[in-house]
């Protein structure tokens, strides 16, 4: 039984040890407290966890006192740990905690993705950065330019795994892999995990510990589900209706689409109530500039196709809405993890028309619970009486 209740039972050197402190940081998470000693003592480690639970932390630590404690090996250049993650913003969020864990080490890093200009990322590199954040696509075009090499990896990170497979980028991983030193410790962390990863960690890892804080496919514990059964055509009504509690202070909402990110958007400015969208044909420093607007307040509704499910990790996120249920039920799970983080509480809403109840019965089968539905609202169809939502 795991009987770490503080970061300082923890083998953390005081540097990351002051870090953590000016963040609040006290009490590990269930997957920081198991991972962190497995990997400190060297092994290579299979972490589950859904997401908020603190994956980034668990694996950031270790790397940083593995680095500081150690000189890089003569004749090597390059950096020294590399992690792999599906997305900019969540690569954006990983080169973060790293520079908030370590900023009292003389450790630098770089993050590279695609949909910039690389010339700041090459000059990264060349830099010296020790630590290599990147996106599958940009880091294989990189090394296939000769801006970088990996023969001097120590340390190698899979980061959300199965988003990776189901973004396509088993090749890429594959080849940079290739081009990693045999002779590494290896971590791959996935809130799922599906036959596809565990074929690729049992190709990847050597006799790893498996940690696993939460049954696969769960969703998060303090998070209230609810459908709401409603004809495609009233949605939008739906969304500005149940948009008129203000207990739903920051609200993300999900889409299948990038246009119809934009057509939702758009129909709650219309409406008055302040809302971006963010997807993949939106710019680096549009999504940049939308993310800090819902960070800071001034958005209060950030509407998101699933490049955000993973991506993004806003405090206080109070209610998730799935305007369109997903067609895979993985991403309901990582979708509704963006809300009930760190502990807290939130709510998750889906909308639900009659083409997409196959989509829910398969959720409900995934997670092994089923979701309650709101019976009385106003778009509820004739067979109910109009009134107000009411979430009990």
């Amino acid at each position: 039984m795991n009987t770490i209740s503080s970061f300082s039972q923890l083998d953390i050197i005081d540097p990351i040890r002051r870090a953590l402190h000016s963040e609040g940081y006290t009490v590990p998470t269930p997957i920081q407290a198991q991972a962190i000693p497995l990997l400190l003592a060297g092994r290579d480690l299979l972490g589950c966890a859904q997401t908020g639970t603190g994956k980034t932390a668990a694996f950031a630590i270790p790397i940083l006192t593995r680095l500081a404690g150690s000189p890089r090996r003569e004749g090597l250049r390059g950096p020294r740990a590399l992690v792999l993650a599906p997305t900019r913003e969540l690569a954006s969020q990983i080169g973060e905690s790293f520079a908030s864990y370590g900023r009292h080490l003389p450790l630098r890093h770089v993050v590279v993705f695609g949909g910039v200009g690389q010339k700041p990322q090459v000059d990264g590199i060349r830099r010296g950065a020790e630590i290599l954040v990147a996106t599958p696509g940009r880091l294989l075009d990189l090394m296939q330019q000769g801006h970088v090499r990996l023969d001097g990896v120590e340390a190698l990170v899979l980061d959300e795994g199965d988003r990776m497979l189901d973004m396509g980028f088993i090749q890429p991983i594959r080849r940079i892999v290739a081009a990693v030193p045999r002779q590494r410790q290896t971590m791959l962390f996935s809130a799922t995990l599906p036959p596809d990863i565990v074929a690729l960690a049992s190709g990847m890892l050597h006799n790893p510990a498996t940690v696993s804080v939460t049954p696969t496919a769960s969703t998060a514990e303090k998070v209230s589900q609810w459908v709401l059964h409603v004809q495609s055509n009233n949605k939008r009504n739906l969304l500005a209706e149940v948009l008129r509690d203000r207990a739903m202070a920051r609200v993300l909402v999900f889409t299948r689409t990038k246009h119809g990110a934009n057509r939702v958007a758009e129909h709650l400015n219309r409406g008055g109530v302040c809302s971006e969208a963010i997807h993949g044909n939106k710019s680096q420093s549009a999504r940049e500039r939308a993310l800090a607007g819902f960070k800071k307040g001034s958005v209060r509704v950030l509407v998101a196709t699933d490049i955000a499910s993973r991506g993004i990790d806003v405090d206080g996120i109070t209610h998730v809405i799935n305007f369109e249920i997903p067609n895979e039920p993985e991403s309901y799970v990582h979708r509704i993890g963006r809300t009930g983080r760190a502990g807290a509480a939130g709510i998750a809403l889906s909308f639900c028309d009659p083409s997409e109840r196959t989509f829910l019965r398969d959720i409900e089968r995934l997670t092994r619970a089923r979701l309650r539905v709101v019976e009385r609202h106003p778009y509820s169809g004739p067979q109910r009486s109009p009134g107000a939502i009411a979430l009990v």
